[in-house]
């Protein structure tokens, strides 16, 4: 099936592009990783103005939601500018307020997370939770249920730099004992596997004009035919995880997600070895604007689900439907 974005949506797309491309998003991620997170909050807020987190909020809590085609449309076009911060945990942790039993504590949080006056991380089981020293609404799911945590612990770093792991402070205000992890889930996932495949979308860009650059024997070293092979097999995944994406963002089954998730996570791997080695030296310095993206392939890779737990969950699905 072809999936095609309609005008709306496209506009939406190019728009969200040349915010990012004009806001310098390598020099903000490289701050964020420092913990400095002036640059990071400002591009925050200018990307909740665009409604990117009001589409994950109900219009009962003053958002555009719930609309994951254009959440997965927003996402793609994030991860292909490699922006910092708990975006996909906002998502996750708006889907959760919202459908838990109890409406008061989505009526306090979800507008402030709609607006970008405030963002959110998760923290699932006890597990670290991202960005925890820069969100400003801290959700655990401890063994009696949902707690609004008090803290954060010192952060600490992860395969991506700019993910900065911190744990949770226990306790804190009680907010439901049976949470929708589950559906939470879901979101998360759908978030993950958008911002994975602008990830991969950037880095295939990135490495087709690279080697268009690069000369070897007074030729471009993309005229070798192994690299062509090489890039052409990047282009194909990455084409393939489109329209699973975009087919999970319609029917938002758990194992249509985990599908999508698994796909496009690996296919932004697959690219990211791929534009490691065809940059050759210069793609394993840190100074160089290629490792941000080469490192949020990594870590997407197993953010909210392993490929082996989503593969389980594909399979768990199709055994339900027969």
């Amino acid at each position: 099936m072809r999936f095609l974005l309609d005008p709306q949506q496209r506009a939406f797309a190019d728009s969200l592009d040349a915010m990012l491309t004009a806001a310098d998003t390598p020099s903000v991620v490289r701050d964020w990783s420092r913990g400095d997170h002036g640059g990071g909050r400002a591009l925050w807020s200018r990307i909740a103005k665009a409604g990117v987190f009001a589409l994950a909020v109900p219009e009962a809590y003053e958002g555009m939601g719930p609309r994951p085609v254009e959440l997965a449309v927003g996402f793609v076009e994030l991860g292909r500018h490699a922006v910092p911060g708990p975006l996909v945990e906002t998502v996750a942790a708006a889907a959760l307020l919202a459908e838990l039993a109890d409406p008061l504590p989505a009526g306090r949080l979800l507008p402030s997370l709609a607006s970008g006056e405030a963002s959110a991380t998760l923290a699932l089981d006890g597990a670290y939770a991202l960005d925890g020293d820069a969100a400003t609404i801290r959700l655990a799911l401890a063994a009696d249920g949902l707690r609004l945590a008090p803290g954060h612990g010192p952060a600490r770093a992860s395969l991506d730099p700019a993910r900065r792991l911190t744990p949770l402070t226990p306790g804190g205000e009680l907010l439901s004992t049976a949470p929708p992890v589950a559906h939470a889930l879901v979101w998360a996932r759908l978030a993950t596997a958008a911002q994975a495949l602008g990830v991969g979308l950037a880095l295939l860009d990135r490495t087709v004009a690279y080697v268009r650059r690069r000369t070897q024997f007074g030729v471009p070293v993309g005229s070798f035919q192994a690299v062509k092979h090489r890039l052409a097999d990047a282009k194909i995944a990455l084409e393939f995880a489109r329209p699973l994406l975009f087919g999970a963002a319609l029917t938002m089954a758990p194992a249509d997600v985990a599908a999508a998730k698994v796909t496009a996570c690996e296919a932004a791997y697959a690219t990211a070895r791929t534009a490691l080695q065809l940059h050759g030296a210069i793609g394993y310095t840190a100074e160089y604007d290629l490792s941000l993206w080469l490192a949020k392939a990594r870590a997407l890779r197993t953010a909210w689900g392993t490929p082996a737990e989503c593969r389980a969950e594909v399979l768990s699905g199709g055994a339900r439907r027969r």
